[in-house]
């Protein structure tokens, strides 16, 4: 099984490239990220035709999350991240694809900081983890991918002071993706390639794409299960040098069924 995370940044705005990248890779399963579309909005007759099943959560301008399956339909289990019911905000959703539980997420960005949106931030990083050791404790084989907005390490970003005050570096945020790893999560990326440079979002200012100035923001982390079938993984950086490209690439895993 091929499965992969995208932060497509405006699916109906990047849905002939996220078409071509699908009909390219053919990835099993995909979690998208950013749909910036209401639920009737969503694309579903045209991935439909390419081939995917869907679930969805969609909001007006910001967020929306998605679940593709090549050649099934997932199974939703739930839409919302528990733990605060006044949370509108669509950031997750979960369902279970071929006896895997699938969590795609897009955790909030948290600038600027201080304030509410940083404080937004570590309180849906607590509410993620908690979610998280629960399915950990189930002992079924579960994938978290997705958008995570932490940089994990000083290794994950270009050589910048420009970004010492953002939410994405900052010791509380390294604190939580730390924290999930304490749990018993394996990060797929860095399993595959333990010394390597990765980076998997270029910002669109400052010339960042052509300088090689990028972050990595997207993981996909496996449970102990997952972690014995992990065959490859990689970042399809070609993606991010497209016409009309996210400012985000694909990251994917491959897993021995």
């Amino acid at each position: 099984m091929k499965l992969a995370t995208f932060n497509i940044n405006n699916i109906n705005g990047r849905l002939e490239n996220l078409l071509a990248w699908l009909a390219r890779a053919k990835p099993e399963v995909v979690c998208l990220q950013e749909l910036k579309s209401r639920d009737t909005q969503f694309p579903l007759t045209r991935l439909a035709n390419a081939g995917y099943g869907a679930v969805w959560k969609g909001e007006p301008t910001w967020n929306g999350v998605a679940i593709l399956a090549r050649g099934a339909e997932p199974v939703l289990t739930r839409e919302a991240l528990p733990g605060d019911d006044a949370d509108r905000q669509a950031r997750y959703i979960e369902a279970a694809v071929d006896g895997i539980v699938i969590a795609c997420l897009y955790a909030p960005n948290g600038n600027p900081r201080p304030g509410p949106k940083f404080a937004y931030k570590l309180a849906w990083h607590e509410r993620f983890a908690a979610h998280a050791g629960q399915l950990l404790d189930t002992g079924l084989p579960v994938v978290l991918a997705g958008d995570y907005n932490i940089v994990p390490e000083p290794r994950d970003i270009y050589a910048t002071r420009s970004y010492d005050d953002n939410a994405l570096v900052q010791p509380e945020s390294r604190a939580a993706f730390a924290g999930l790893i304490e749990q018993g999560w394996t990060d797929a990326l860095r399993k595959v390639f333990p010394k390597e440079t990765l980076y998997t979002f270029w910002d669109y200012r400052r010339n960042r794409w052509p300088r090689d100035a990028g972050l990595r923001l997207d993981h996909i982390l496996l449970s102990k299960k997952l972690v014995r079938k992990l065959k490859a993984a990689g970042i399809d950086r070609d993606v991010r040098g497209e016409d009309n490209a996210s400012d985000h690439a694909p990251v994917w895993v491959e897993l021995a069924t």
